[in-house]
Order: structure tokens, then C-alpha cells, then sequence
């Protein structure tokens, strides 16, 4: 078993000589000894000796031998390299950013120029056009990579396909290996061969490329948010079949790796396991790694899952972690299904009615009081007009050894040829995200389409998916009774299915993703998680042409440079883009201060100007589905003012979260600290407030603001319902840039509070009007 042994950070620094890199891994290998009985068992055992920044290494040991190991006395922690999962156009402009309108993200941030970001993943397809350098100046002399590109086997004659956009690929394998078997030689590259990757470093830094489209919708340029930054990939998700795994002790490697390159921001769109243990902070390899990113003044930004929508299920928590969740954008792939043949139900675009559905605007045709038309998610175009297909359900369509539950989610195998004859199946949606497998079945049971209906726990998110039967729609929790109610009511059922239309200035947007992963934060319960949200349904980005379109091992499908995805894997690198505008304007700013920039200036409205809402069940949404809110990124570029955090702030909250002495001291390179007794978990100068476990006592909780404005004089508001909250003081002026402030919000419950019930609502500090520094509050009363 490959366990990982994290032993804090380097005595020698941020900057290692090559003496002092032999050193630390010779100590590791010392160490190791001590338990293995020699200095050669030790050297065949250690897989990677993370030496640079990250103190540590990874191992292939036995259980016993990793037990006396976590004994010894410089040892943080000692846990087995955890499998860490995948959490998988238009959307730039849904945030603001388009064209070349002065006062925008994009002027202010200068497009992202020179910023360097790094995208831990399954690597990349290096000739996309997202990554041409075209108007890309010299590579900056920050870069400390080198000229490292793990693509492919090249003869001496052949140039890498990096280049002054793409400037790095490296690819770390040990660990997947060690599990499950050497991988031959031309496996082994930094290239995707799965697109995720791909499609995750085009959103966050691609360049511009006209004419993006999947099977024609969509069609528009391509670009990431920060299109003029430089790229790295850093590849730790590999796939033998159609199961991609990505293992910690590789990701730890590219993370140490990435540090050492000089990049400005690292994007990981991946996670392990929940948790509910507050060592987990250090038994976690993204959690230990992005610690010392974050020491080096680089900004981590990961995506909270795709648990959701069950509470409690966000990853990626640490405080000093930018953790993503997902929300869609104001674009369809629509289509439409018809029910029923002309005699039963008119169908007829001209007779378009409006039923509101909780806030809902959907759109259909009846007669009467039937509704026959329903809008759907869908991909395909070219599809026969106006043709009839015969429907048939799953369950209907059984082979006789299959059981309801499968039939139900057109599992392999459960479907007969006989029954199917050519229908259109209707299947419901056993995945979250990824739900292709069941058009398979249809299809190799002689189906000519299918309809996906949503499960409960999808909701109303409805995915537009590159399924393997082109005549396939996603139908959403509102349509699926009365799609089922007249499937049952007649024993002829029929169903007409338009081609897919790219539908835009759908309303309300954004909208939760009843996938996304939802707070409160198990392992870290005084820190809010998710810290926002941005756009992860129905993303269009580049893509991997070596990979089929489904990712399907049957699907032959292949060359697309663009492909529509959707996760918080997708989100996450929107906001690592604005990260890197951010870097490029003000790049003295520390990571802490980036982040607050952008969660403080973030909305909790959609584009009709009410409350966002979750498409689980539509009811409002809440801080643990979007945390402070929405991005917009040309409020970020300018904020007013920050709640910065040092790496010593970040040490204080760990003492006062209950760490010994031992692991501040290792993470502070053994160098003397003091822990400050007056130090409160709640004072952690977070751009958000959470009280999870109060008494009837007051609460006072500590913040301190940074000016990054001009001089002006801002004035608190705040609000908590059931519990009286004041601000002192109320009112804050700062004469000069750089001026901090410290102020205290005191939190006390009345006889109105509700108990074990979390309340929510916020805290705005504002200048009459010229920024809104809005920071939101959660808190329950035990």
C-alpha cells in the first residue's frame, strides 16, 4: 500500500540548493531505515521524496510498518494515498466579461497577462487551439520550469508542442502505478487522452478561438478567464478503461512541483473523501499541499464535489483553501418533446403558453389543459422533423432476469432487443453529473433515442450530454410525471423530438446545481464552506480529440476540439481565471486578500433580481450551497477593502483549534512560534462569519479590513434574524491606501432563537454606495 508520511516544511527555505534537496530526501530515506532495517529497503519503499517545499514522502509500506512510522517523533502524520475524484463559452459573458468595454475585468486585469496558472488534472491536448500563443509575448522570467514538456516520446528533431502560452507539462504517475500496474511507455506523457484536463485549463487561462461548438451548438468563441495568462499542466488522473483515478501522492508531487515552477495559481478539480475529522486537515493531501502553495503566496482554488445535494458533503475545507461550488448559466441546449400524435394533443410552436412553476418560467403548447410539449436538454442536431417514434419504458422493456431498480436505470444488460424494437426508451438518470451509460444500453438494445428522465436527487438541474444515441433529452423533476402520467394513460404512446437549439437570457439564472456539493463544513465547522459559486452546468471548453465525446470505451466517436462538461469541476477554474486577473492587477496582493476581493463583491441574486435558488427543489438557496455568492468578476477587480489573512493568522487559528506545538512548528520550518493566547477560532480573519455551536453568552467576533481604495468613510449594516447583532463600531474611515481597521460584530441569541437550526444573514460595510463589502453569517444556537 502506498501511504504518504508529511513531515511539515523545509528548514532550507523557498529557495533549495541542490545540496539542501539531497539532504532532505537522504533525511527521509534515514527515517524510513529506522523502520525498514536499511538505508536500500528504504530507497526501494520511497516513491516520491516531496523535497522541495512540501517536507514528506510516499511509500509503498505495510500497515504495521506506516503505524511505527506515525510513531516517531518528527512525524505529522503518516495516511494512505487516497484516491481523489474528478469533479466534472457563453458563461464568460453571463459574468460580465466581453468585448473591450473600458472599466471591465478583462482591461483592468490586463486580460491575465503573465499571470501563470496551474491546472492539476489528466493533463492536456497540447494542439488545441485554446492554447495557441498567438499575441503571446516572451515567457516570463518568474517561470522557473524550464522548458519541461512530458508530451509524448519526441525524436531529437522534433519540437515539443509547448510553446510561449503552454509553457510546462509534466505528468506523475508513481502512485497510480503502485496501485494498479506500470502503465507502457506511451501512456506515459503529460497529454489527455480524456479531455478533462483539457477543457478545465481552457476555462480558467485558453486563449481565444472563434467558431467553438459541439455538433454545431453553442457556437461562439472560446476563451478563459484570464485568456492572456500562461498555462501549465500538471497531469495526476490517469484512465485504463472509462474510470479515470487521480491518487494523493501524486497529487502532492505536482503540487510541490508547481510551487517550485513559480505559478502564480493552481486549480484542482478534484477531492477525496468526506470527512468529519479535523485531523483531516492534515491527513489530505490537497488541504497539505495548497498550506504551503498558500505560504508561497500562491492561490489554490478546488471544487467543493458533486455530493450534493445532501448537506454536509463539501471537500476541499481548509480555511486556506478557495472552494468552488456550481451554478448554471442564462444558456440552453434545448429541444423539445411532443407526446402523443395530432388527434390527442395539438402541437403547434404559435400556441406557446407560460406556466410558472415556483418562479419556474416554463415553456410548452396545449390544448385544453393538457400540456404536450416540454423543453429538454439536448445536443443533437440534424435530427428527422417531425418524425413519430414509438415510446416505451424501461421497466416495460425488461428483460425478464432483470430486476425493476436496474431496468429502471437502463443498466447493462436489462433491456430486450424484442420489446425495444426501434422505441424511444425512457430511462432515469442513475449519475449526478456523467449519465451516458444508460443511452448505451438503449442503443445496444436497438433503441432509436432515448429519454433521460431526472432522479430525485438531480432535480431540476437538467445536462445537456454528448449521449452515444443522438436521439436523446434530459427532462427535468417537472416535466417527469407528466411525461409518465401520459405515457401510462394510453397504450400507443408516440413522441416527436426536435433538434437541439442554443437558447439564450434564460431566466433565473444563476441557479444551484442540485449536484454541488452543500455545507456546512463537517471537518472545519467555524469556516464556511463552499466560499462561492460560479458556472458548472453545460460548460463549453476544449477538449481532448484523442478522447470519444462520452468518454465511453464503445463510443468510436473521436476529433472533438470542444466539448460541453459539468461539475464543480467546471466552476473551479472560473474562478482560478478571475484569480488570475486579479494577480496580473495587483500582484503584490496576497492570496488571502484575492480571495476576499472576490467573494466579498459576489451576488446573491439572480438575473430577475430575487434570491438565488437551488434547482434541487427550488426552494431558496442558502451560503452552504453558494457561500458568499455569485462571482462578478469587474466588482472584484475593485473591492473597497479586503479581510487579509497571514500565514501566522493561519498558524493562530490552528493553535486555537486545538494542534500541538509539534505540527505548528513543522509547518513553520521548525522556526520558533509563539501561539497568541488571546487567539479565537472565530477571529480568523475570514471574509465570512460562521458561529456554529453558540451558547446564550454573547459572541464577539474580531475582523480586521485592509483600504485598497481611496480614502473614504464606509458605514456597517448588518442582519440576523432571532438573534441580536451589533457592529462596533458602525462606522470606519481610512485616509489612505494600505489602512487597516478592526472592528467587532457581537453575536447574541434572544428568546426568539431557534435552537439546532442554522440562521443566515449578513454583514455589508459600504462607501455611499461606491462599493458593498458584503460578507455573510451563519450561526446556530445549540
Amino acid at each position: 500500500m502506498c501511504y504518504i508520511a508529511y513531515l511539515g516544511a523545509h528548514p532550507h527555505g523557498s529557495t533549495p540548493s541542490t545540496i539542501d534537496l539531497e539532504t532532505a530526501t537522504d533525511s527521509h530515506y534515514n527515517l524510513l531505515a529506522s523502520i525498514l532495517g536499511s538505508h536500500e529497503k528504504a530507497k526501494e519503499a520511497i516513491i516520491y521524496s516531496y523535497n522541495i517545499h512540501i517536507n514528506g514522502f510516499a511509500a509503498l509500506l505495510e500497515e504495521q510498518e506506516a503505524q511505527d512510522l506515525a510513531k516517531k517523533a518528527n512525524v505529522i502524520s503518516v495516511f494512505l494515498s487516497k484516491e481523489h475524484k474528478l469533479h466534472t463559452t457563453r458563461s464568460w459573458e453571463f459574468l460580465g466579461l466581453q468585448g473591450n468595454a473600458m472599466n471591465t475585468a478583462w482591461q483592468k486585469g490586463r486580460y491575465g497577462v503573465n499571470t501563470i496558472i496551474a491546472n492539476i488534472d489528466t493533463g492536456v491536448w497540447p494542439e488545441s487551439k485554446s492554447f495557441s500563443d498567438e499575441g503571446i509575448g516572451p515567457i516570463p522570467s518568474k517561470w522557473l520550469g524550464g522548458q519541461v514538456c512530458q508530451i509524448d516520446k519526441l525524436s531529437a528533431s522534433t519540437k515539443p508542442p509547448c510553446n510561449r502560452k503552454l509553457i510546462g507539462a509534466r505528468f506523475f504517475s508513481k502512485a497510480f502505478e503502485a496501485a494498479n500496474g506500470k502503465l507502457n511507455s506511451s501512456q506515459l506523457t503529460a497529454r489527455d487522452f480524456v479531455g478533462h484536463g483539457t477543457h478545465t485549463l481552457s476555462t480558467s487561462g485558453g486563449n481565444f478561438v472563434p467558431n467553438a461548438n459541439i455538433f454545431g451548438n453553442g457556437n461562439g468563441t472560446a476563451k478563459g478567464g484570464s485568456p492572456k495568462a500562461r498555462v501549465a499542466a500538471y497531469k495526476v488522473c490517469w484512465s485504463q478503461t472509462d474510470e479515470t483515478k487521480c491518487y494523493g501522492a501524486d497529487l502532492l508531487s505536482a503540487i510541490d512541483q508547481a510551487i517550485s515552477d513559480g505559478v502564480d495559481v493552481i486549480s484542482i478539480s478534484a477531492g477525496g473523501e468526506i470527512s468529519v475529522s479535523p485531523e483531516q486537515i492534515f491527513t489530505d493531501e490537497v488541504s497539505i499541499g495548497s498550506f504551503h502553495a498558500l505560504s508561497n503566496n500562491i492561490v489554490v482554488v478546488a471544487s467543493a464535489g458533486n455530493d450534493g445535494p445532501e448537506p454536509g458533503t463539501v471537500l476541499n475545507v481548509a480555511p486556506w483553501l478557495f472552494t468552488v461550488a456550481a451554478s448554471t448559466i442564462d444558456r440552453d441546449f434545448t429541444s423539445t418533446l411532443t407526446l402523443g400524435n395530432n388527434d390527442e394533443y395539438m402541437f403547434k410552436f404559435g400556441a406557446t403558453i407560460k406556466l410558472l412553476l415556483s418562479d419556474y418560467e416554463v415553456s410548452g403548447s396545449s390544448r385544453g389543459n393538457n400540456l404536450s410539449a416540454y423543453w429538454g436538454a439536448s445536443l443533437f442536431v440534424n435530427l428527422p422533423p417531425q418524425k413519430s417514434f414509438t415510446l416505451i419504458s424501461s421497466t416495460d422493456a425488461k428483460l425478464a432476469n432483470a430486476t425493476f431498480q436496474d431496468a429502471q436505470f437502463c443498466k447493462p444488460g436489462t433491456l430486450d432487443p424484442a420489446k425495444v424494437n426501434g422505441s424511444v426508451v425512457i430511462c432515469v438518470r442513475e449519475g449526478k453529473i456523467r449519465s451516458v451509460a444508460e443511452g448505451e444500453e438503449a442503443l445496444s438494445a436497438g433503441a432509436s433515442g432515448m429519454v433521460l428522465s431526472n432522479n430525485n436527487q438531480s432535480g431540476n438541474t437538467v445536462l445537456a450530454e454528448p449521449h452515444v444515441l443522438s436521439t436523446t433529452n434530459t427532462v427535468n423533476q417537472v416535466f417527469k410525471p407528466n411525461i409518465n402520467e401520459y405515457y401510462n394513460s394510453t397504450k400507443n404512446a408516440t413522441l416527436i423530438m426536435s433538434e437541439a437549439k442554443t437558447v439564450l437570457g434564460i431566466k433565473p439564472a444563476p441557479v444551484m446545481a442540485s449536484f454541488s456539493s452543500r455545507g456546512p463544513n463537517l471537518v472545519v465547522p467555524s469556516i464556511l464552506k463552499p466560499d462561492i459559486t460560479a458556472p458548472g452546468v453545460n460548460i463549453l471548453a476544449a477538449f481532448s480529440e484523442a478522447a470519444s465525446a462520452s468518454n465511453l470505451p464503445s463510443d468510436t466517436r473521436r476529433g472533438f476540439p470542444f466539448n460541453v462538461l459539468q461539475g464543480t469541476s467546471m466552476s473551479c477554474p472560473h474562478i482560478a481565471g478571475v484569480a488570475g486577473l486579479l494577480k496580473t492587477l495587483h500582484p503584490n496582493w496576497s492570496p488571502a486578500a484575492i480571495k476576499s476581493a472576490i467573494m466579498t463583491t459576489a451576488s446573491t441574486r439572480d438575473n430577475t433580481n430575487r434570491a438565488i435558488r437551488d434547482a434541487f427543489d427550488e426552494t431558496l438557496a442558502t451560503p452552504f450551497a453558494y457561500g458568499s455568492g455569485h462571482v462578478q468578476p469587474d466588482l472584484a477587480m475593485d473591492p473597497g477593502l479586503v479581510y487579509d489573512i497571514s500565514v501566522s493568522d493561519y498558524l493562530n487559528f490552528l493553535c486555537a483549534s486545538g494542534y500541538d506545538q509539534t505540527l505548528i512548528l513543522a509547518l513553520n520550518s521548525n522556526k520558533s512560534f509563539t501561539c497568541s493566547k488571546s487567539f479565537s477560532i472565530t477571529d480568523l480573519n475570514y471574509p465570512s462569519i460562521t458561529l456554529p455551536n453558540m451558547k446564550l453568552s454573547a459572541v464577539n467576533v474580531t475582523r480586521t479590513v485592509t483600504n485598497v481604495g481611496p480614502p473614504s468613510t464606509y458605514i456597517a449594516s448588518v442582519k440576523l434574524s432571532g438573534f441580536k447583532i451589533v457592529v462596533v463600531p458602525n462606522s470606519l474611515t481610512f485616509k489612505k491606501l494600505g489602512e487597516k481597521k478592526t472592528f467587532q460584530v457581537i453575536v447574541q441569541a434572544t428568546s426568539v432563537t431557534q435552537r439546532e437550526n442554522y440562521t443566515f444573514g449578513e454583514l455589508r460595510w459600504t462607501d455611499n454606495g461606491k462599493h458593498i463589502v458584503r460578507s455573510p453569517i451563519v450561526a446556530r444556537l445549540d
